[in-house]
């Protein structure tokens, strides 16, 4: 799993990297709010779990493992895709709100996955 997420979280870093780049040459910065949240949630949080994949968990995958990067990478998809539509004006507010919303908690989902597959990890045996 950990080269997964670390092969996912440098795509995000390539394609907010670009967005960035799309922005500076453009001169347009409107969409900073998702540039941002492709770095920080794709890329950084992604890396961030690859990094405690690496040095913390099984290596052995585990369906909680798989079922946690899906997650994380479902919330990723509808927040990013719903900031890009939002802030580039091309969707009324109204009706991006609830994938904006969906997109959020399932990211949240996935922290708390995290979370409790470190906690599993920890545990010793009797």
């Amino acid at each position: 799993m950990d080269r997964k997420f670390l092969l996912t979280a440098f795509g995000y870093a390539i394609l907010g990297l670009a967005l960035g780049i799309h922005m500076a040459a453009s001169k347009n910065h409107g969409q900073m709010v998702t540039h941002a949240h492709i770095m920080l949630v794709g890329f950084v949080v992604s890396f961030v779990y690859a990094v405690c994949h690496k040095l913390w968990l099984p290596s052995a995958p585990s369906k909680l493992a798989s079922a946690q990067y899906y997650v994380h990478q479902l919330g990723s998809f509808l927040l990013l895709v719903g900031l890009f539509l939002a802030y580039g004006n091309f969707v009324q507010p109204q009706f991006v709100e609830p994938v904006l919303s969906v997109g959020s908690l399932t990211v949240f989902v996935g922290l708390i996955m995290m979370k409790i597959y470190l906690l599993k990890s920890y545990k010793k045996p009797a």
